[in-house]
């Protein structure tokens, strides 16, 4: 790669990072080229995007956004994702992903400027995702008043009936 062709690399790369919602590194050692492309697909569909780049460009982007990544998170094979639409989407995918197929493993991640190891990526992963969380709250908020018709509605009959009873004699 010629020298500014990297410099290029580096500055795109820095502006997609600082524009993600979420940033998760990752090896994608022993991933075929068949399973990278499924992975990079299920990716894109659930709104973020698997790159893989080179460690000494990846770590360059970084340090522009003033993250200074582990050595470590930075050797070896690196595929990046970025979420640029629902934060935590993408990273369950990969989730999802590994549990079948005991890879990708999590390195590191970025989320709302702020590094994060690899125990919390993995604890980032098994959090329900906003459309969840969404209908969660949805069903709290709905369980009183739902509760407050059935009240309403049911306790009349009820008194109803008693008073068809009482009057009837039995």
């Amino acid at each position: 790669m010629k020298k500014q062709d990297k410099i290029f690399t580096v500055e795109n790369l820095t502006e997609q990072l600082r524009e993600a919602k979420s940033v998760v590194l990752t090896d994608y050692r022993g991933l075929t080229v068949g399973q990278i492309t499924q992975l990079r697909s299920q990716i894109k569909k659930s709104g973020g995007e698997l790159m893989v780049v080179k460690n000494t460009l990846l770590g360059r982007a970084l340090s522009n956004l003033g993250l200074d990544p582990e050595s470590q998170d930075l050797e070896g094979p690196t595929a990046i994702i970025i979420a640029t639409q629902d934060e935590l989407a993408p990273l369950k995918t990969a989730t999802a992903f590994a549990k079948i197929n005991n890879l990708p493993t999590f390195k590191s991640g970025v989320w709302e400027g702020r590094a994060l190891t690899s125990a919390e990526v993995q604890r980032l992963s098994v959090l329900p995702g906003r459309d969840e969380l969404t209908r969660q709250l949805l069903g709290v908020l709905a369980t009183p008043t739902a509760k407050l018709v059935n009240i309403v509605t049911n306790n009349p009959k009820k008194l109803i009936l008693l008073l068809k009873k009482m009057e009837g004699g039995d």
